[in-house]
């Protein structure tokens, strides 16, 4: 990253997020913090195509989410990435839109959740030592009620303080990490053990299940 700022470096992760097609379009919200006392967040701006997104496309907003620097308004969703800041005292908050947290998200939300565990990949995550690691992803009914779920992103970070996202039916998958750098692998590992899940679920040709 060199000598990059951190709305430089953020600019640049979306942009490849955007090349990997798990933030097509407007889609997905991003966001790393500057400062913590008092708070201080880049984060993307809403409407901004994702694949063009450079260094003027980022704000910076206060721990109330008003602007402090940059032109337009923040993402919709700056509420759930304060609430998953106040939770885990984290340094960055990654949300994508990809095909198989869309798709997965909706088929195991009865479960209010979906377990994955036995792959290589779970190592990846931060504190997992073993493949046999068993990570589970909450699932929270989509709204337009950005206070509401907030408070329910808490709650469920609440229940699960070993999980390292969550997801939004029929939206996307949210994660987290001390920095950029580690929220970046942490979606990198994510998004391959949702693909993985939901092309064998899938290809069975049998309704997928929670942990299966």
């Amino acid at each position: 990253m060199g000598s990059e700022s951190i709305p430089q470096q953020l600019a640049c992760r979306v942009r490849e997020f955007y090349a990997r097609g798990w933030a097509y379009g407007t889609s997905g919200n991003f966001s790393a913090v500057l400062e913590r006392n008092p708070l201080r967040l880049a984060i993307t701006v809403s409407g901004a195509d994702k694949g063009w997104l450079d260094e003027s496309h980022i704000l910076e907003i206060n721990e109330a989410g008003a602007v402090l620097a940059g032109s337009g308004a923040p993402s919709a969703e700056t509420l759930l990435h304060l609430a998953v800041i106040r939770a885990r005292g984290c340094g960055s908050v990654l949300h994508t839109h990809s095909v198989w947290s869309t798709l997965l998200s909706d088929a195991h939300f009865a479960a209010c959740g979906l377990e994955i565990s036995g792959y290589e990949m779970l190592k990846g995550l931060e504190g997992v030592r073993t493949h046999e690691h068993r990570e589970r992803l909450p699932i929270l009914e989509n709204s337009q009620d950005m206070a509401a779920l907030a408070a329910q992103v808490t709650a469920a970070l609440a229940a699960d303080p070993g999980c390292h996202g969550f997801l939004l039916r029929r939206h996307g998958l949210y994660t987290w990490g001390a920095d950029l750098a580690q929220a970046t692998r942490h979606l990198e590992i994510l998004e391959f053990l949702l693909e993985v899940v939901g092309r064998k679920q899938f290809a069975s040709g049998v309704a997928p299940t929670a942990g299966k």
